[in-house]
């Protein structure tokens, strides 16, 4: 799946999990949200930061967090197959 320009990657993982595979240095703009936030809307995510990519460790929590986030009128997408198939698509 290619990746929308621009795009901000939502990280619902745990800030353990981050830490054993982070994200940065990748060229994205990432921000870590936990779903309890996103569900009660307490997220702080805006239409400005353009197309909204989220991922968890599988990819069950990021297409319910997804459902949410476009129920509040942003453009956001799950990444299936989670945080492995992101770093897969990412490899040149």
């Amino acid at each position: 799946m290619p990746l929308p320009e621009p795009v901000t990657v939502v990280d619902l993982r745990p800030e353990d999990l981050r830490r054993a595979q982070p994200l940065d240095g990748l060229g994205l703009r990432v921000v870590a949200i936990s779903l309890q936030a996103i569900e009660d809307s307490q997220h702080g995510l805006t239409r400005d930061q353009g197309a909204l990519l989220v991922v968890c460790e599988r990819g069950v929590r990021s297409s319910l967090a997804a459902r949410y986030l476009r129920a509040e009128g942003l453009d956001a997408q799950a990444q299936p197959g989670g945080i492995d198939a992101l770093l897969l698509a990412l490899r040149p």
